[in-house]
Parts: C-alpha cells; structure tokens; sequence
C-alpha cells in the first residue's frame, strides 16, 4: 500500500507530505485546484517520462518521493533479479529532476533505470484516470481481463515459454534455409576451387624446399667449381691447409719433451687437423655429386610457376595460406552436405513445437471461453445496480491465422445499453459515463484475481450523478476492503464513502500560487460535502445533507 507521499518543486507545489491509510480514502477539491497535479507527481515518482516544465518556477530540483509497504505481496524476485535493497515495511520510489533535463530515479536510495522503477510501479499501484477508460476499447486489455478472470496467468507462462522456444527454432531454420541457399549457389564455385587445390597435391613447406633446388640447379657449374677450389686450397697435392697442419701438428709434438703448454697445441692441430681433413673429403664429394640436370630444372620451375599462379589467383602470400584455404573450402562443401540433414532436424523440431504450441493454445482458449460468460453475468450485474438494467454484454472469440504471444483467440467486448439496441464494440456505442460505469465494474471484478496492493480511481465518475454516483461510491467502498483505495472526486455521494478525506486547494502568497492539500476533520468534511452538494454558499438544507450521506448526526461538526 502507498504509506506516503512527499512533493517539493513540483508545478505549483512548493512542499507537501501526504499519508495515506490502507482503506478508502477520497481527494476533493476545485476544479484547478491542482489535485491532477498530486496525481501527476506520483506517476512520475512510479516510472512515467518527466518534462522540464514540470519543476517549480524559479528552482533547479524538484523531488518527489513515495513510500511503501510492500510485505504482503511477494516482490523478493524482482529486488534480487536488480539487486536492490530489499525493506518489505517501507519501499522507497524517489524520482529526483533538474533545470537542466536531467533525471535520476531512486529505490531505497539505490539508482535505477526508469524501466525498473516503471515496472516495479505497475506492481505497486494504478492509477485508473478517464484517459484509461480508452483501454475498454484494446483487444490486449480486453484479452488480459479475461486471463485475469480464468487464472490464466500459469497457462500463459507455459505458453509463452513455449513460444518463445517455437519462434527460436523458426529464426534458426529460417536462418539456416538462407544459408544454404546463399551457399549452394556457390557449391559449384566451391568444387571447382577444391578440386584446383586438390589437383596441385600441395604440402607444407614445398615451396621453400623447391626455391632452393632451383637455386641449385641452376648454379651447378659455379657451385661445383667452388667446391673443387676449397677442396685443393684444404688438401692439394703440392699445397694444402691439410698438409701444413699435418707439418705444424709433427713440429708440435716434438716439443712436448721441452715444453708443458706444447701438449695443448698439440690437442688443438690435431682437432683442426682431423676437421678439415674430414671437410676435405666432404668437398670433394659433393664437387663429384653435383651434376647439370635440364630436366630437373624444367620440373622444379614449372611447380613453382604453378605455386605462384595458385598464390596470385587467391591473394596469397604462403603456401601455408594456400593450404587453410583449401581446407576451408573442404569444409564448406561439408557444411552444404550437412544442411539437409540440420533442416530436417529443425523442421521436425519446429513442427513438435508448433503443436505443442497449438494445443496449449486451446487450452488456453477453452479456459478463456469458460471465464467469459461468467464475466458477463457478473457485469451485467453490477452494471443494472449502477442505473444500466437493460444491458447487454457478450464477449465474442475469433482464431488468429497464427499464434501470438497471447495465444490464438482475438477477442471483442461487445456491449448495448438498451433491449433492443444491437451489440457493438464498446468504443463504437457506449456513452462516456456508461464507460465510465463500465470500467469500474471490471477493476472491481478483477480486483479479487490480482495482487495490486492499491487503485487510484481519478475522476472516473464523470457523466454519472445521484444514485448511480451513491452505488459507483458503494463499488469502491467494497473494493477497498480488498486494496487500497484513492479516489479523487467531484461527486459527494462518493465522497462520503471515504474513510479519510483530503481536501486540495490554492493558496496565494505574495510571490506565488501554490497547491495544498489538508487532511480534513469531521467538521470541515461536513462543509466539504455540504459544498459539494449546493456550491459555494451552505445551507442548513446542504449541512443536513451531508450528515446524511457521510451518516452523522447534524449537529456534529469539528
């Protein structure tokens, strides 16, 4: 329930403080008096956009701040799910605005997104104003009082989970089927390239290996006289590094009798010995080896010319790249393979699903049908005792050409006020006042199926008066045995019924207009309803009037 409600620099509202009782209570005042305004700062305290004009004349911050006790109606989830500070006693809204366009929203002092503190609002309270009475004529508002009505709210859950699941699927066959049209176009494409990359029998590291063949191949003559050169300069028959190190090694080892370091050299000229005499033969090996090889050349370069066309044509740099690329069209033609068999699991998939859909679909329905013509009694009902006796009520059904996430029915409140008047869509034939009536018999009707801890019923009894003002009085007397009930009024008879009443006024100062509101005691509500009743000017007629309606004897004023 809304426990309290606290204004500063809003409009004409310098600083109010409101507190609130969990039953009925009623807001009256002149027309202009600003009580639109009370109600406006609440809807921007639970989540509604905010205007820059809103802020008071002349200030650069206007709060407003609501708090609640929330402990009856299980909202632990919804704190947890946006890790807010969860206080069951008193909840917190605070909605904070600036000169300069910025807007900041507060629950239990934590920031908040505006969609958090809208849809933890819509969980707190509604605000039920003449504006919402357009609702009546919505195919989804029509549609959720039925659910309401049936104790739907387990079979949507499942429904929609359901269709969730089902549209899921149908994006990722729906995707797929793109995908392997895209990508057969391409098949042929695709094969040809493999089969290039396959023909070229590629391998790693080819390339580099045959670059230096050709090298090779292509210097035989140079290369082997190179080799012959060093093997003379290391072991030739009249001179060579071989021999002098031969004759430096003997010299060495004559000097070990005369000298310790000698030993060392010698080590040294025989290990240089022993190398070059093995590098020697190595030399002149390869000199004998290497031999002109035209053939072998044509080979190696036209491999290479193929290798480099292959790099050219894909835009390539490495044979490695070569290599991944002709793996990955080997994957695609697999992918292409495959799409068959993905599509036919996913339209098996998407066809359970879509049963599964449609038969919860009308269960849903079924359950539907059964609430609706329990909900035409019961307003037929309510609305004879509010001065509409001859009224007709009846909720038609249509199936939708798919599924919605609401299920398949289409439905139409279809409404007459009168014996023989035909039955129409409610827009097209229902008075404002008869709305008015209308809409109120539904918030009742639903009030017992919903755990909203209050209403704030906002001039909704326009076009009605008398008697029928006295039964609509009785409606939200009832209801507020259920919630919290706040109803800003015009007409005294609902007035009365009020278990506290706040009176809103403007009062001038010498700089300003300002908007106030006073919790009235029995006395002034007397004078209050008394005015409301005969205008401006009271009559002993008007006083004894009132006493009447709020049940007081006349002689009771405070």
């Amino acid at each position: 329930m809304l426990k309290s409600l606290f204004i500063r620099n809003y409009v004409l509202i310098d600083s109010l403080d409101i507190h609130f009782n969990d039953s009925f209570t009623v807001i009256t005042g002149e027309t202009g008096a600003g009580k639109s305004i009370i109600l406006g700062a609440l809807a921007l305290v639970l989540g509604q956009r905010a205007d820059t004009k809103s802020i008071k004349s002349g200030e650069e911050k206007c709060v407003i701040e609501a708090a609640f006790n929330i402990s009856p109606y299980r909202l632990e989830a919804l704190f947890l799910e946006n890790e807010l500070e969860y206080d069951p006693d008193s909840c917190i809204l605070r909605r904070e605005l600036f000169a300069s366009g910025r807007t900041r929203s507060f629950v239990n002092d934590s920031p908040v997104s505006l969609n958090v503190a809208k849809e933890l609002g819509n969980r707190l309270i509604d605000i039920h104003s003449q504006h919402q009475n357009l609702l009546i004529a919505d195919n989804k508002f029509q549609l959720k009082v039925v659910d309401v009505m049936a104790q739907n709210e387990t079979l949507l859950l499942r429904y929609r989970q359901t269709y969730s699941r089902y549209l899921s699927i149908r994006k990722e066959w729906k995707e797929l089927t793109e995908k392997a049209l895209r990508t057969k176009q391409d098949e042929d494409y695709v094969r040809f390239q493999l089969r290039q990359l396959d023909d070229a029998k590629l391998v790693e590291g080819e390339q580099d290996a045959l670059e230096e063949e050709r090298k090779a191949l292509s210097n035989t003559e140079t290369i082997k006289g190179a080799l012959y050169k060093i093997t003379n300069l290391l072991n030739g028959e009249d001179k060579g590094a071989v021999n002098y190190i031969k004759e430096a090694l003997s010299a060495s080892e004559s000097l070990e009798h005369y000298s310790p370091r000698a030993k060392e050299i010698t080590e040294r000229l025989r290990t240089a010995y022993i190398d070059l005499k093995d590098l020697a033969s190595e030399t002149d090996a390869q000199k004998d080896d290497i031999e002109s090889n035209p053939e072998r050349l044509h080979w190696v370069d036209e491999r290479l010319d193929m290798l480099y066309t292959l790099l050219q044509k894909h835009r390539l740099s490495t044979l490695h790249e070569l290599i991944v690329l002709q793996e990955s069209y080997r994957s695609r033609l697999e992918e292409i393979g495959s799409f068959d068999e993905q599509l036919g699991t996913l339209t098996a998939q998407q066809e359970a699903t879509y049963k599964e859909l449609l038969k919860q679909a009308s269960l849903l329905s079924e359950q539907r049908k059964k609430a609706a013509e329990n909900i035409s009694l019961h307003l037929i009902s309510n609305l004879s005792q509010l001065g509409m006796p001859h009224t007709r009520f009846r909720i038609d059904f249509t199936t939708k050409n798919e599924p919605e996430s609401d299920g398949i029915d289409e439905v139409r409140f279809l409404f007459s006020a009168n014996k023989s008047g035909e039955l129409e869509r409610v827009a097209q034939t229902a008075s404002g006042g008869e709305i008015s009536r209308l809409m109120l018999c539904i918030k009742a009707m639903i009030a017992g199926f919903t755990a909203l801890p209050g209403i704030i019923f906002d001039e909704v009894d326009m076009g009605v008066s008398g008697d029928i003002a006295d039964k609509m009085g009785d409606i939200m007397q009832d209801l507020s045995t259920k919630m919290q009930v706040v109803a800003i009024t015009h007409l005294p008879q609902i007035a009365a019924k009020g278990k506290e009443h706040y009176f809103v006024y403007k009062q001038d100062t010498a700089e300003h207009t300002l908007t106030q509101i006073r919790k009235l005691s029995t006395g002034e509500r007397i004078r209050e309803v008394a005015r409301m009743l005969s205008g401006a000017s009271l009559t002993d007629a008007s006083i004894a009037n009132a006493c009447e309606l709020l049940q007081l004897p006349s002689d009771e004023r405070k």
